[in-house]
């Protein structure tokens, strides 16, 4: 079996991560030797896994290594969807950045600290979220500053979190832009000028862009200036995460992110709506599911609930944080929303465009639904019924989607805004042109409405 590297662990001399065989290993180099023996020995280890805040992970035969710098061979616990920071709701981020702290402080408590603070290290296991990279830490060392792991984390944390919560709930997809974290720079001039007095935690914004104009070109002094003690650290790191959980979003709205208030289902159809959906997972039984233009995941918990492992994804800020916010507070584990734009969805970034995996390269999963969507992708969005077919075909098994005919309300209300040049916009065209990647299993009237939902298999 072929062994294939993953393009986003090649810049760590401690080791990468590759595939052999479908399976996920990682190469701990030699140079990470004594790192990695002290993370075992010293009880961090278990602690962090006892925590749930780290990956378990086996070591296995050092045959599988593929490369003679090896020391070890790891097998880490599998995550079942690796998402990016860019695609996190402010919630989510601000987990991320608050579990980063604290794996930060336990580190301390064991004469280890964390050696970078990306972000990327962090993923979401049953919605929590949790470290990924074993080779994250090193011996603490009293002589080399800490500086510049807290510039990166507010990069990386802090800056898309304010940016966020005080200027525009959106601009978290800087991140995309910046594959390092927002620059301190660029966050300090795109923040309100109050932010300066009146939210602390921007302090940690604002001070530390004057600090880097500061020592720009005096390595030396900074190198001096940013030294701690480990007492202090600890001490700041607490403060730290003090003012991260201050961080806070405005009360605001988006136009989706009410839907459910504002729609033309009766009762009786909404409930016939869910019944369906229930006897079409039912019927096939998925492993795993993707729910796109999710909303606050309402169907995406009726699937979640029968222990399908569902991604629930959707544009909406706004919506993608109510979904996440319900998931933690009822303990849904098998739910991951994400905020993803179906029409522009996260494409490869990095070097050679392959650091971070484009979405569409990430997700293949039993089951796709597709409901309350299909007339905003086409009539919103000019996408021809072909293209959506040949568009769910690469991404799924099943398709479980919903149509709604030009005399249904929301149909109307978006053809009120434009004119209609969609003639082909027709439940007939909309089934002959699946037909070509799926065969129709089932269809369904929905009772007190003009929609029919549709079980849709995948022609292999």
């Amino acid at each position: 079996m072929e062994n294939v590297s993953i393009p986003a662990s090649f810049r760590d001399p401690s080791g990468f991560v590759f595939l052999k065989g479908g399976v996920v290993y990682r190469q701990i180099n030699i140079e990470y030797k004594e790192n990695y023996d002290y993370l075992l020995n010293s009880g961090l280890y278990k602690r962090l896994i006892d925590s749930n805040l780290m990956v378990l992970h086996e070591e296995v035969d050092s045959k599988y290594a593929i490369s003679n710098k090896a020391y070890k061979v790891i097998k880490p616990e599998f995550i079942d969807f690796i998402s990016y920071p860019y695609e996190w709701c402010f919630s989510q981020l601000k987990d991320a950045a608050l579990t980063t702290l604290k794996i930060q402080n336990i580190a301390l408590d064991f004469g280890m600290t964390l050696k970078d603070c990306s972000a990327y290290n962090i993923q979401f296991k049953n919605n929590k979220p949790i470290l990924i990279d074993t080779l994250s830490f090193e011996k603490y060392n009293d002589k080399m500053p800490w500086a510049p792991k807290y510039q990166q984390f507010c990069r990386h944390f802090i800056a898309p979190l304010s940016l966020m919560a005080y200027k525009n709930i959106n601009l978290n997809k800087l991140s995309q832009i910046y594959l390092d974290g927002i620059p301190i720079g660029l966050a300090s001039s795109m923040l309100p000028f109050n932010t300066y007095f009146k939210y602390i935690p921007l302090y940690h914004i604002h001070v530390n862009s004057t600090v880097q104009k500061q020592f720009a070109d005096k390595p030396k002094q900074w190198k001096k200036y940013s030294k701690t003690s480990k007492q202090t650290l600890m001490k700041f790191v607490d403060k730290l995460e003090n003012k991260i959980k201050k961080i806070r979003l405005k009360s605001e709205q988006t136009t989706w992110s009410d839907y459910y208030k504002d729609t033309n289902y009766s009762e009786m159809a909404f409930e016939h709506k869910k019944e369906l959906v229930r006897q079409f997972l039912k019927k096939i039984n998925p492993k795993d599911a993707l729910d796109l233009g999710a909303n606050i995941g309402i169907f995406s918990r009726i699937a979640s609930g029968m222990g399908v492992k569902t991604i629930s994804v959707d544009n909406d800020p706004i919506a993608v944080e109510k979904n996440y916010i319900e998931c933690v507070k009822n303990g849904n584990v098998n739910l991951l929303p994400l905020l993803i734009d179906l029409v522009n969805p996260s494409s490869g970034i990095g070097w050679s465009n392959k650091e971070r995996m484009p979405f569409l390269e990430r997700i293949h999963v039993d089951v796709v639904l597709v409901l309350a969507l299909i007339h905003h992708l086409v009539i919103s969005n000019n996408l021809p019924f072909k293209r959506l077919g040949e568009f769910f075909d690469k991404m799924c098994n099943y398709l479980v989607i919903e149509f709604i005919p030009k005399s249904d309300s929301q149909v109307q209300r978006l053809l009120s805004r434009m004119e209609d040049i969609f003639p082909d916009y027709t439940q007939k065209f909309f089934e002959d042109s699946f037909k070509e990647y799926f065969t129709i299993l089932d269809s369904q009237k929905i009772r007190d409405s003009e929609r029919t939902l549709y079980l849709m298999k995948r022609k292999i």
